[in-house]
């Protein structure tokens, strides 16, 4: 199993100080957690893009391009790149620069997007953004495979043999589709022969299992091999400790916030207290053995080869957070490398070193 870190870039007050940090300290904040996943042995470090409060994740291209610059190894993500609201082209552009820059250790997740500032700032609805997606990916991968692309769509300007530079390092980029409890976006990463990533963080674990198994069938009604599905998937929440309880204790005012902050962007309330939180959804809370369980109960269910772990420290001290990712990957991780077999991420995909 593969291992990434990952943020959304929250710009909030700290559940347990009440302090907020400025736009520049939270960002800084993320390039130096990039920086500790590498230097602990993380796989890879994923920025998501979101374009309403209290995120500041609108432009992942520019955050893993400074991380690129301070990383050598570290396969790069975004978490999603939400190609409804973006100009194909240009997020051509921005992605094959960063491609280059970072020796090819990009990854992308693309999804269709969510809230209600996409409509204010994009002017792109719950009624199109579906479609504008699925434009979006097919023109992108059009660009990103040939430097002579002709073609017309709904949603922008068409092309006659148009060049986008500069040309990729990658010469097939892995695109994965983000999916929360779409189907379709399953299905279309099934026709596509892409992997999935299930955003497995809201309910328990039953809805996720469900879209996963609708995946792999689909992907076998394609007509592709079944041994080459990919899966990777997301964590609630993440507080490795000795002591299970400390763990609760620590992550108490972490889920009071997320709780408060989920009533007033009227987000569903699943888990009524932590420790239901911790029993019932996909967090790692508690031990480095109880983690170790629910990993392997949840593999058992989605068949993942890839994870993804908060990134951010909220509402515990930078030591804190620190201790934590060290003992999963002291205690947790080695055994899940071991006993999941995964593909390689970013660069390490290509064993000459030269994607080309």
């Amino acid at each position: 199993m593969k291992f990434l870190l990952l943020t959304l870039i929250t710009h909030t007050p700290d559940p347990v100080t009440g302090i907020q940090e400025t736009p520049r300290q939270r960002l800084r904040r993320v390039v130096d957690s990039a920086r500790l996943a590498e230097d602990l042995g993380y796989d890879g470090f994923a920025v998501g893009e979101r374009h309403e409060d209290p995120f500041i994740s609108a432009a992942p291209p520019v955050v893993l391009s400074h991380i690129a610059a301070v990383t050598n190894r570290i396969a790069l993500f975004t978490g999603v790149t939400t190609l409804s609201l973006l100009d194909p082209v240009r997020a051509f552009e921005d992605y094959s620069t960063l491609d280059n820059l970072s020796d090819g250790r990009l990854e992308l997740i693309i999804g269709k997007g969510n809230g209600a500032a996409q409509a204010q700032l994009f002017h792109v609805t719950t009624e199109d953004q579906w479609e504008r997606n699925r434009e979006g990916y097919d023109l992108f991968r059009q660009l990103w495979a040939s430097d002579s692309v002709t073609w017309s769509g709904k949603f922008r300007p068409p092309l006659t043999e148009a060049k986008a530079l500069p040309r990729p390092l990658q010469p097939r980029l892995r695109i994965w589709h983000g999916s929360a409890t779409s189907e379709e976006s399953a299905d279309y990463a099934a026709l596509h022969g892409d992997p999935l990533f299930s955003a497995n963080v809201t309910y328990p674990v039953e809805p996720y299992a469900a879209l996963v198994r609708h995946y792999r069938e689909r992907w076998a009604a394609y007509g592709h091999d079944p041994a080459e599905a990919l899966v990777g998937a997301g964590t609630a929440g993440f507080l490795v400790t000795r002591d299970s309880q400390e763990a609760l204790d620590l992550y108490r005012p972490i889920f009071e916030a997320r709780k408060a902050a989920a009533a007033k962007f009227n987000v569903p309330i699943v888990f009524d207290t932590v420790e239901d939180f911790a029993a019932r959804s996909s967090a790692l809370l508690g031990s480095p053995a109880q983690v170790l369980d629910k990993l392997h109960r949840y593999h058992e269910q989605l068949g993942h080869e890839v994870l993804h772990l908060s990134a951010d420290a909220d509402g515990r001290t930078e030591k804190q957070h620190r201790e934590s990712l060290e003992l999963f990957q002291a205690e947790v991780a080695p055994e899940l490398r071991h006993h999941i077999p995964s593909r390689p991420l970013g660069a390490d995909r290509y064993p000459s070193g030269d994607p080309q």
